[in-house]
């Protein structure tokens, strides 16, 4: 198979079905394409691709690293790599190939090539205070495709929209190009600009940033350098495959030794500014839409990182708490969905964080259009039920 055979192939996928996020292929399995969350075959004019077979992959997966000596290496010693693609004139992707049962598979992420501002994400609009942070620590967590990168690219939008400073980003692959507005970029890409994130962000510190991006805080390693970044004036953005804020820090805080733990909740307490998390919930309609939990600095937030969460003092009550300061919990962004008509009862219910408190407010809001909140009907009191009893006696 010729890389034109590959192109088209790629090409065919995406222009199968609208919202293509995910382009998949699979030993024993036609390719596919992930569109508005579900995975979907493909079928083809002008090449036969029923199940694919381990040597097709492999072709694949050789035409998509194109001979890169350092890709072929990890890809043989860590069972994985990581590169990106360009289809001219169609998208550009960021690829993992992965070895499974002696096999190759590959999962291709289409990239956007349009900056989103904030507005176009439709994510509350508290999140452009990000962009006015002089320093510290900003994290946006949530599952690989929940829109992390989209955020931030946002974000940095409205840095570069209106600031005059310097913004280095630390990428793997680079996924959206930043033009120069106000701004100066510069964008390093794994594997070509730089070798670990930890380097990366080691050497970023003698490169005069004001903002650092790093693609995700992937070890202990990174996460110390990137508070040292923020301790001194940086403003570092990041990632995390985390579901929500608490378990966030406990997270961060699980990277390092116990005896490590007490100076390390000063420092993230000293540093953190917004932790943000992300899911994707399915639209009524088709489509995904986002939910988003926010968490910005204050003082009960800053005495449960020092110390730990405890009765009345969970992050998830601090954040229920916090609507002044422009939190709000994943329940209550869920809710405000469901009352839209955005998402049906039954996503609202498996995608809560505590499904007792999204059930009650689901129930507030039927009750106030005037709608059943119960399928219980026919119950009435029985006005001789203690004669009846008495009977018994």
């Amino acid at each position: 198979m010729k890389k034109t055979e590959i192109d088209y192939v790629l090409a065919a996928m995406l222009d199968s079905h609208n919202n293509v996020s995910d382009l998949n292929l699979t030993v024993g399995k036609s390719p596919q394409v992930e569109a508005s969350g579900q995975l979907t075959p493909v079928t083809f004019d002008k090449v036969s691709l029923h199940e694919l077979t381990p040597f097709q992959t492999e072709i694949f997966a050789m035409n998509l690293i194109n001979a890169d000596r350092r890709l072929t290496e990890t890809l043989i010693k860590e069972g994985s790599c990581d590169c990106s693609y360009f289809l001219p004139e169609k998208a550009r992707f960021r690829v993992n190939i992965f070895s499974q049962r002696g096999s190759y598979s590959i999962v291709l992420r289409k990239l956007s090539t349009k900056i989103p501002t904030l507005e176009e994400l439709k994510v509350p609009a508290v999140l452009s205070g990000i962009a006015e942070e002089k320093n510290g620590m900003v994290l946006v967590t949530g599952a690989t495709g929940s829109g992390k990168s989209s955020t931030l690219a946002a974000v940095l939008r409205l840095i570069n929209e209106n600031k005059s400073v310097h913004v280095l980003t630390l990428e793997d692959p680079v996924e959206f190009a930043h033009p120069h507005i106000k701004a100066t970029f510069n964008q390093r890409e794994m594997g070509i600009d730089f070798d670990t994130f930890a380097n990366g962000l080691r050497a970023a510190l003698r490169q005069a940033p004001k903002v650092i991006l790093v693609g995700e805080m992937r070890d202990r390693e990174t996460v110390e350098i990137g508070l040292s970044a923020a301790e001194t004036g940086h403003l570092v953005l990041s990632t995390l495959h985390t579901i929500d804020a608490g378990q966030t820090i406990n997270r961060i805080v699980g990277m390092f030794e116990q005896e490590e733990e007490k100076q390390i909740r000063i420092r993230l307490a000293d540093t953190i500014r917004w932790i943000v998390s992300q899911r994707l919930l399915p639209k009524v309609g088709g489509g995904r839409v986002a939910v988003i939990e926010i968490m910005k600095t204050n003082l009960r937030v800053k005495d449960s990182i020092l110390n730990g969460e405890s009765e009345g003092k969970t992050f998830y009550e601090i954040i229920d708490q916090g609507d002044a300061y422009g939190m709000q919990t994943f329940d209550k962004a869920i809710l405000k969905l469901f009352e839209e008509g955005m998402i049906t009862e039954e996503t609202a219910m498996a995608y809560a964080s505590k499904k007792p408190v999204v059930g009650r407010g689901i129930d507030m809001i039927k009750s106030s259009k005037g709608e059943k909140t119960t399928d219980i009907e026919g119950l009435s009191l029985d006005a001789d039920y203690n004669k009846k009893l008495k009977m018994q006696r």
